[in-house]
């Protein structure tokens, strides 16, 4: 009561069924018999749970964390225990590494509610097998998913959601570049012979990942830049493409984003730089999934958030040794209340 702690002491009845010689424990209306707290005691620490981490919770009741997680955890399993699907419209499907090695979860969420709706082992389409086997018997009618352009989900999607239009996400594209355009650096700088050259091309690794309006001018980014990119023409001609890029998502209408890409692909393939004619490409073979964008303007960045709240809540509590606890945790991120701080 307050910040005092109450402890009571009460016998439990038992009552002896003479006939068959049983002897039972009386049920008591206000604790589970076999736990050494109340009922009303419970709900406090799952009301502080939504404000409080764990170990906030552990202290201010003077208790241990693992009673606090036990309780949290039969609370999450009991709520999300069986999720309904059948509303499920838009979702964005993704991967987070959790820890060290191949250790990954596959988490789905419902961009309309910005729940999890599933967490899945692994990575890849046999981690989604259980996801979809539920949504076949929920009948639900899912109209748009946004992944990236990984192989694998892509062939998931089109096998067991085929009435769903894929929506390439934004921000894995402008990754994928990105990545491509890193590799480029890598490999003029293992080739440059002048030390001048080098010197440039070695201090632009940031600058070229960043969007021009991000350059920061006191730091004179936009000047090492330019600076980089006018002593070596192909880092140069791989460089300016990436802005054109970015355009493909700002079209007025479809038509004008397929004779963007169109045209934006041939610039690209004229170049004769690997990279870009292996984007051009790319882009290419996945035209109808960057062209559905302007039916659903939807993508993972929401669902990037609650993986960046996933790898903070993990920090927080330095990684957690009970795996369906985490999962678990992770369903409840959306009703979360107190601060993830990183």
């Amino acid at each position: 009561m307050g910040k005092k702690p109450i402890y009571i002491e009460f016998a439990v009845p038992r009552i002896e069924y003479s006939k068959c010689n049983v002897v039972r424990q009386v049920k008591i209306s206000f604790a589970h018999t076999q736990r050494t707290y109340t009922k009303r005691f419970e709900r406090f620490v799952v009301d502080l749970s939504r404000h409080m981490t764990i170990l906030d919770v552990a202290r201010h009741l003077k208790t241990s964390w693992d009673l606090v997680k036990d309780i949290h955890k039969r609370y999450l399993t009991k709520r999300f225990k069986s999720l309904r699907l059948k509303g499920l419209q838009k979702i964005a499907i993704d991967e987070i590494s959790i820890g060290k090695g191949h250790n990954y979860l596959t988490v789905v969420l419902d961009l309309m509610s910005g729940a999890v709706v599933f967490i899945g082992n692994g990575k890849g389409s046999d981690s989604l097998e259980p996801f979809l086997k539920k949504v076949r018997s929920s009948g639900a009618n899912i109209k748009a998913v946004a992944i990236d352009m990984s192989p694998a989900y892509i062939s998931a999607v089109l096998e067991n959601l085929p009435n769903a239009a894929i929506v390439f996400d934004r921000f894995h594209v402008m990754k994928m570049y990105n990545d491509k355009l890193s590799d480029l650096r890598r490999y003029l700088q293992q080739e440059a012979e002048d030390p001048l050259q080098l010197q440039v091309i070695k201090g632009t690794r940031w600058l070229l990942l960043k969007n021009k309006e991000n350059l920061n001018q006191e730091a004179d980014e936009k000047e090492r830049l330019q600076r980089a990119l006018k002593l070596n023409k192909p880092l140069a001609t791989a460089y300016y493409p990436k802005d054109e890029l970015r355009l493909l998502w700002e079209q007025e209408n479809k038509a004008a984003d397929s004779r963007l890409l169109a045209s934006w692909a041939k610039t690209a393939r004229s170049t004769n730089i690997k990279i870009l004619m292996k984007m051009a490409n790319s882009l290419q073979a996945h035209r109808s999934g960057l062209l559905n964008w302007y039916d659903f303007p939807i993508s993972t960045g929401p669902l990037e958030g609650t993986n960046n709240k996933i790898r903070t809540l993990q920090r927080q509590a330095y990684g957690f040794r009970d795996k369906e606890f985490f999962k678990l945790k992770i369903f409840g991120l959306h009703e979360t209340k107190y601060a993830l701080i990183g």
